[in-house]
């Protein structure tokens, strides 16, 4: 026999999935006690999941380093190489061994998320071509995650602003600036731009983190000259920095199917 709806003559009510004794079988105190603590369930499953059972795997592949990182049930293990022009041969041993060490199969995962630029076009390519890949064979949703977000988020208690910037060749950067928040949000929109060309969208202390710190040094600490906390022009994109963000995403179902993977590039005269 189906059960749909409710019914207070049966003294029975279907409600997320459950049967629960209706009012004129329990006392109307009772009752309402019961409707709080499913309504707090509800509410409260979806953060009891990501952090006790979740397994989310994210690649990036967008710069020099290549990374994997595995989170499961709140902790993130991961591998990380800076090998330019290695990245094809890399990243899917990697995917195998942080996968391998935890015993986990890609079927048993909840998504794929992956660095889909801006960063060197080879590299972005990789990596989107190989979420897509995995995602396909698995039955898998696919989590979009912006270079330059995770290069912020790896420097985000640095400064309340974090300016992200990745060497993008021909005298340009790939810019983004990202106010220090439960996750790093970007202000304004991410720019390939001659770092002489950036405009400061804040009077608040910033940090500086990229490849572009490193290229440009002179242009970009003279633009926030009285505004720079510090830099590092040593760091690239981390997997790890990825998988965050895409929990993140993940709760709020931001998440896309294979075959609507996209790389971002951001300039249409591509290089790398």
């Amino acid at each position: 026999m189906e059960c749909t709806g409710s019914s207070a003559k049966d003294g029975i009510i279907l409600t997320s999935g459950f049967y629960i004794l209706h009012t004129n079988i329990l006392p109307l105190a009772l009752w309402e006690r019961v409707r709080v603590r499913e309504f707090i369930f509800w509410i409260l499953y979806p953060i009891f999941y990501i952090l006790f059972f979740m397994k989310l795997l994210a690649l990036d592949t967008s710069t020099e380093a290549c990374s994997a990182a595995l989170y499961i049930d709140g902790e993130i293990t991961s591998l990380y190489k800076v090998a330019p022009q290695r990245h094809a041969e890399l990243i899917l041993p990697m995917v195998d061994q942080v996968l391998s060490q935890a015993q986990v199969k890609l079927t048993d995962l909840d998504a794929i998320a992956f660095g889909r630029g801006p960063g060197a076009f080879t590299g972005v390519r990789i990596a989107t071509g190989i979420a897509q890949g995995l995602a396909f064979s698995a039955d898998l949703p696919v989590i979009p995650i912006s270079s330059l977000a995770a290069l912020a988020r790896s420097a985000k208690d640095k400064a309340e602003y974090i300016a992200a910037a990745i060497d993008a060749r021909m005298n340009e950067v790939y810019f983004g600036l990202y106010k220090n928040a439960d996750n790093v949000e970007l202000v304004g929109e991410e720019l390939v731009i001659a770092p002489v060309n950036i405009t400061l969208q804040t009077t608040a202390m910033c940090f500086g983190v990229g490849s572009g710190w490193s290229r440009f040094t002179g242009p970009l600490t003279n633009i926030f000259a009285g505004k720079l906390a510090g830099f590092d022009g040593e760091r690239f994109p981390h997997a790890a920095d990825v998988a965050v963000l895409a929990v993140h995403d993940y709760m709020n179902g931001s998440m896309v199917k294979p075959e609507e993977v996209l790389p971002v590039y951001l300039r249409n005269n591509v290089t790398g």
